[in-house]
């Protein structure tokens, strides 16, 4: 094992063992992460849903294979973290609110965001899915997921935000069809080219 990875391993660990956020979670803490030094991509969202939490899977829900689908890729690639990384904003669950999940809890960003976002050496492209993920990464301003991804074309192929992949944004999609139309074709050929 090489340093590098030897350095990854023990972050990872670190990462696994957090329990920053116990007293303010809803459940025991329990951080969904996926990163491998070798991943070519990195899906950077918002946080676990409580299915996630309790399996330890991130999207592996109806939110996953919308995202699989929008990549043309299978669940054995998605998983496979030497080709994708999974990198929320909170690792863990953060309980639910009126209209959905919570925002993804703020101890995470600072503790653990720039060491694991410095392992990744390989990536070719981060998929900044959701409002919490795109004002981290790209700057954005709450409420404008919908510019954001429209002007896709502008941060392309070096990065790209998506919407959240939730049967929550059936409502945004039917609105834009746009996205299935002209952004999807395109996310999938450059994520075949990527992985190939």
């Amino acid at each position: 094992m090489t340093a590098d990875h030897q350095a990854l391993a023990t972050l990872l660990a670190e990462v696994r063992a957090c329990t920053v956020c116990r007293s303010a979670s809803p459940l025991e803490p329990r951080p969904v992460v996926r990163v491998d030094a070798r991943a070519r991509i990195l899906i950077a969202g918002q946080a676990p849903g409580r299915g996630a939490h309790e399996s330890g899977v991130p999207f592996d829900d109806a939110s996953g294979d919308r995202l699989r689908e929008w990549m043309g890729i299978d669940r054995d690639t998605f998983y496979d973290a030497g080709q994708i990384a999974i990198l929320p904003m909170g690792f863990c669950y953060p309980g639910t609110g009126s209209s959905g999940d919570l925002p993804p809890r703020a101890e995470c960003v600072p503790l653990w965001r720039a060491p694991l976002l410095a392992s990744l050496k390989r990536f070719g492209m981060p998929l900044i899915t959701g409002a919490y993920a795109q004002e981290w990464h790209l700057g954005a301003a709450a409420g404008y997921v919908t510019a954001l991804v429209r002007d896709w074309r502008s941060t392309w192929p070096t990065r790209i935000a998506l919407p959240h992949p939730s049967p929550r944004n059936n409502i945004w999609l039917e609105k834009n069809p746009w996205f299935v139309a002209e952004v999807v074709p395109a996310l999938r050929t450059h994520v075949a080219a990527l992985l190939s």
